[in-house]
């Protein structure tokens, strides 16, 4: 028998499964995952840490994970929908909320292991490039590395708006500026004022006033939450100022008391026994009997 080309042909592709089903799903890359937790074998039980950034419609998901044999332990979160408890009550997963996201995520954690006083990161927020340096007599700093999970990492994206703000808060995240706004390629120069503007929702602000002149209609629909909570161009920066100050002086993470009184909601009718089915059809045979009594009372 002479050689035969085996063809992947449309009948291949349809019945190709990738082997696991979270990348089927399109939710990990693990090409990257065995790269941020695979370590050293001279370096046993000494886990690497990741920087966890999930960006969904509303809210902004961060965390600390290290990488078990069978499971991801989270060491300490944070969430945009908390950014209310500090006064930032709308654009909740905007690139200025990404950022108060990621520093209230590094006050939490670093006060969590008692590095909050050791390692301030940046109280001054100018948007300059800044990691956090070791100290010479004292515990180093917590080393995270970027997870980005399957993001686009496009200059401009909301994951390096909290990998910013984690690294002002006190984290050391490795990183380079080439994916902050207002770096330039050619240069090879990040321009900080651009970046503070973004981390102070300086472009929101611009776009406010843009859209209040030209179309005022469609300024009242698209802003109607900042015109609820009186949030203008002009207060944006020191909303966002304000919330970081509140975000140094108290990071805890405040559980919300629960609505529910302990009784169990039913949807659909008990079960009765044997008894309450026999009392029921002698309700039912009384009622028949009463009413054919009243008809020939009637007649």
């Amino acid at each position: 028998m002479g050689f035969v080309k085996v063809v992947k042909n449309k009948a291949y592709f349809m019945r190709f499964q990738v082997k696991f089903r979270r990348r089927r799903e399109g939710k990990t890359d693990y090409y990257a995952r065995k790269r941020l937790i695979m370590q050293d074998k001279t370096k046993f039980a000494a886990p690497k840490y990741r920087l966890v950034v999930r960006i969904a419609n509303k809210n902004v998901t961060v965390q600390v994970a290290k990488a078990l044999i069978d499971h991801d332990e989270v060491l300490a979160s944070a969430y945009s929908h908390e950014l209310p408890r500090y006064g930032v009550k709308v654009g909740l997963t905007n690139y200025a909320a990404c950022y108060a996201t990621g520093l209230l995520l590094a006050r939490r954690l670093l006060k969590k292991f008692g590095l909050d006083d050791k390692y301030t990161g940046v109280e001054e927020v100018d948007g300059s490039h800044f990691e956090v340096e070791e100290m010479e007599d004292g515990p180093r700093p917590f080393r995270a590395n970027l997870d980005i999970g399957v993001a686009r990492s496009t200059t401009g994206a909301r994951v390096f708006a909290v990998m910013k703000g984690a690294c002002d808060g006190g984290l050391f995240v490795p990183h380079s500026d080439s994916r902050f706004p207002g770096y330039d390629r050619e240069e090879k120069k990040l321009d900080s004022s651009v970046l503070r503007k973004y981390i102070f929702g300086g472009h929101v602000a611009d776009y406010m006033r843009l859209l209040e002149e030209e179309d005022p209609e469609k300024y009242q629909k698209q802003f109607a939450h900042y015109i609820k909570e009186g949030v203008t161009a002009d207060s944006l920066e020191e909303m966002y100022a304000s919330a970081h100050t509140a975000i140094r002086e108290n990071p805890e993470f405040v559980k919300k008391e629960s609505s529910y009184d302990g009784k169990k909601k039913r949807f659909t009718s008990r079960k009765l026994n044997l008894a309450a089915r026999r009392n029921r059809v002698k309700q039912m045979k009384e009622m028949i009997m009463k009413r054919a009594e009243e008809a020939l009372a009637d007649e």
